[in-house]
């Protein structure tokens, strides 16, 4: 498995940039090779994306949601990936949201790419794309504000 980590501070309060990240369907938006995603009901999300060239689909489920503090998931089929995202309130009008991604590169093309950081970079531009996104609106597009609880607690 890979791990990718990557942190952004956004000029926006935390319940923006937390409200706008729950709006899965709009990821196209900021996310390098995301063609779409899909979302289910509460829980489930469909993926299409391309990624190293090809074209890969997948099924995650969001595994835990707490509002204004974090977003965990696992791919259920497909694509082998599970991450968090998590947010922390730096001031009044700023957030500083963090990446932790695992993923299982498929073939030599993705493995060359994880080994040389190219996957670490994709993830920052997909979270400065976002930064410029929900600045340039300055407010979220929706919000889901339901928690999810994993298995386990």
């Amino acid at each position: 498995m890979q791990t990718v980590e990557q942190s952004i501070e956004v000029s926006v309060p935390l319940s923006t940039a937390y409200n706008q990240w729950t709006q899965f369907e709009e990821f196209p938006q900021f996310m390098e090779g995301v063609e779409s995603v899909r979302q289910t009901d509460d829980t489930h999300l469909h993926w299409v994306a391309e990624i190293a060239g090809k074209r890969h689909e997948w099924d995650a489920e969001i595994s835990e949601q707490k509002p204004d503090e974090r977003v965990a998931w696992t791919a259920t089929d497909g694509k082998t990936n599970a991450g968090v995202v998590t947010f922390h309130r730096i001031d009044d009008n700023t957030t500083r949201i963090m990446v932790q991604m695992d993923w299982e590169p498929e073939g030599a093309v993705e493995a060359t790419g994880a080994a040389v950081g190219a996957d670490d970079r994709k993830v920052k531009g997909d979270l400065e794309r976002f930064k410029k996104l929900i600045e340039s609106r300055g407010t979220e597009s929706g919000a889901w504000r339901e928690t999810v609880e994993s298995p386990s607690a």
